[in-house]
């Protein structure tokens, strides 16, 4: 799609040349200058290739990766902070889901897998599959997703994932550790295949939640307000998250919003660890 100063026109990019990746679903794709990185999917089996297209040169080229190289997947995590791509889950086989985490620095075509701190008031995500993964700021927020709970390697007994992670980063590379934000208000249901998009306001970031899956296809909106994280330099304290409804304007349907207050807010409340089955809020479906 071409967007200039007149209305946005949809072409179809003719000449291309190179290696050109078969037909797939459940990929991810992210723009790095005028490259654009494309990794896994399906179709009769996962794709493990790693496939690059050059917009200026109408270019598919297949590049020489080196370090941790990851599995195929697909339905995965993948976003992209300057020059490097992180990737979090999705499927490896049939029915098989992963919670690895890695960093691809696409200066160097060099993955590495990464090993995060597990929360301290909770275990770390489970494998999964259609997730959000979302950047804001030094900060990837996770969301959602379908578990497989089967023990059957060839099963498929799935659980519809509604937890909220945050995974803060280090600069340049790697990741410090995950936490799980605390939650006041009634938050989204539990869902897959849902869109997340992080807005920059003038005050401000959120992060909007649309439709997904939950057995039915859901059309409702969503946003967590209040969140709130410590002072740079405070060690260990936790984040907090305040979610609301509001409808909207015309619409009986529910919309629930998110956004993310400057870090200079300090939260210093503690979060109280599971002791049981029935009052775990961690994986709450």
């Amino acid at each position: 799609m071409s967007c200039g100063a007149g209305e946005p026109q949809w072409r179809r990019v003719h000449s291309v040349t190179g290696v050109i990746p078969r037909s797939r679903h459940g990929h991810r794709a992210v723009a790095v200058r005028e490259l654009i990185i494309l990794f896994g999917g399906g179709n009769e089996g996962i794709a493990e290739d790693l496939h690059v297209y050059n917009t200026v040169s109408k270019q598919w080229f297949l590049p020489a990766v080196r370090g941790d190289i990851p599995p195929g997947c697909a339905s995965h995590g993948f976003v992209c902070e300057g020059t490097r791509i992180l990737m979090f889950g999705g499927m490896v086989e049939y029915g098989k889901y992963t919670n690895s985490l890695y960093e691809l620095q696409a200066s160097r075509w060099l993955w590495k897998k990464l090993k995060p701190r597990a929360p301290k008031n909770a275990p770390p995500p489970c494998p999964r599959i259609g997730h959000s993964f979302t950047l804001v700021g030094n900060k990837c927020y996770l969301f959602g997703g379908l578990a497989n709970e089967s023990e059957d390697p060839n099963g498929n007994v799935p659980r519809y994932l509604g937890d909220l992670y945050e995974l803060e980063l280090q600069a340049a590379s790697g990741a410090r550790s995950w936490s799980v934000p605390e939650t006041k208000g009634v938050g989204p249901s539990a869902r897959e295949s849902h869109s997340c998009v992080a807005f920059s306001g003038l005050t401000s970031n959120r992060l909007f939640i649309f439709g997904g899956m939950q057995g039915s296809r859901l059309n409702d909106l969503c946003h967590i307000s209040e969140f709130k994280t410590c002072q740079p330099g405070f060690p260990g304290a936790p984040s907090a998250v305040r979610i609301s409804k509001v409808k909207s304007k015309g619409n009986s349907y529910p919309f629930t919003a998110m956004s993310f207050e400057p870090r200079d807010i300090l939260n210093i409340r503690k979060i109280p660890s599971c002791t049981t089955k029935e009052n775990c809020t961690c994986n709450k479906i």
